[in-house]
């Protein structure tokens, strides 16, 4: 197999994955996969334990761990972040990936900070073993001027394009920020775990905003079968999406062997769990297996689709190490950044694991 094989599957790649992946499913979408209409990813109002008592949470974590348990997704409204933001964001990146120069995009070209490849990825170079059609760019904490262990000052001009798209996604970052530790502690909770394990860990800690621009599909690429983007799990804590406008995530349900098209509603945040989670969870909360596909009323080839996800990490120097409480580890404790680029490295090549 080589690089770029449209009929490549996950296990393919299974030498690069840190926790266990045992299914099997094409990297990009197919006329023979099969979707699962009838299954629906649970929506849940998280102002209750963002706000209520002692027993309001408790309900919360319960029904909400359940479902992540299940199959790693889950759909949350009540979170408190404002729906113009969102509104907001969304103009700003088609405004950065359609005037900004590829010249100047290529400056910014994506590289290795710390665990995270962070920067500008072209479309059909969002990673070594696909051509996915969108283009990306993901910025760290790093690259934002909020409160951090930095000992130098910002230099925004390193990382942004224009300098006036800092504050813009700063925002964005600093409310999710607020979700960090409440989901996470959800999460825990829904367990039977103490729910306060990771809140040292999660002050401050690092993050990856990710900007998706999927333009609109080219007659050629349409109909060699090219995919927006493929098939993956993410390698984090977990993720915070806010429901993109148009459509296209496609779910891996491992229990039926078939995919689930997700449409979130509108100011809704789609939620899903990560390589980190699974392991520390000792493999109780899965990486769920997602990509971005075509859409039913065929608007790719017209229409571009937008999305901006969060993915949450902790710091380059923290040790994945199981949750007390959870049996007898399936995992021996290792590094955030050694975790991290070993499983990644599947996507930027074998030189970019870090082994420490």
């Amino acid at each position: 197999m080589t690089t770029h094989d449209v009929n490549a599957s996950n296990q393919d790649f299974t030498r690069y994955d840190q926790v266990t992946k045992a299914h099997t499913y094409r990297l990009a979408e197919s006329p023979s996969d099969e979707f699962d209409d009838d299954y629906e990813i649970c929506t849940f109002d998280i102002s209750p334990y963002l706000h209520g008592n002692a027993k309001d949470r408790a309900k919360f974590a319960e029904e909400f761990g359940a479902a992540v348990q299940e199959i790693g997704f889950s759909i949350i409204t009540g979170h408190g972040v404002d729906a113009a933001l969102y509104d907001d964001v969304h103009e700003r990146v088609e405004e950065l990936f359609t005037t900004i120069s590829l010249e100047d995009k290529m400056r910014f070209r994506a590289k290795r900070h710390g665990s995270v490849s962070q920067g500008y990825f072209p479309i059909k170079e969002t990673s070594n073993i696909h051509p996915d059609l969108v283009e990306g760019w993901v910025w760290c904490r790093r690259a934002f001027d909020m409160p951090q262990s930095r000992t130098t000052p910002l230099k925004p001009e390193e990382f942004w394009p224009d300098v006036k798209y800092e504050p813009v996604f700063r925002r964005l970052a600093l409310e999710h920020e607020k979700l960090f530790k409440p989901i996470t502690q959800a999460m825990f909770q829904g367990l039977g775990c103490d729910p306060h394990l990771y809140d040292q860990k999660l002050e401050q800690t690092n993050f990856g905003l990710r900007l998706n621009y999927y333009p609109p599909i080219e007659a050629h690429d349409d109909a060699a079968g090219g995919g927006r983007l493929l098939g993956h799990e993410d390698v984090d804590l977990f993720t915070i999406l806010p429901a993109p406008s148009e459509s296209g995530l496609q779910v891996w349900n491992q229990r039926s062997g078939k995919w689930i098209r997700l449409d979130a509603p509108k100011g809704s945040i789609i939620i899903n769990t990560g390589d980190y989670m699974q392991r520390i969870s000792n493999d109780r909360l899965p990486s769920t297996s997602h990509r971005v596909g075509k859409p039913l009323d065929g608007s790719q080839t017209s229409s571009a689709r937008i999305s901006f996800p969060m993915a949450v990490y902790v710091w380059e120097d923290e040790i994945l190490d199981t949750l007390p409480g959870l049996g007898k580890p399936n995992y021996e404790p290792i590094k955030a950044i050694t975790f991290h680029t070993r499983s990644t490295s599947k996507f930027y090549g074998d030189d970019y694991a870090v082994n420490e």
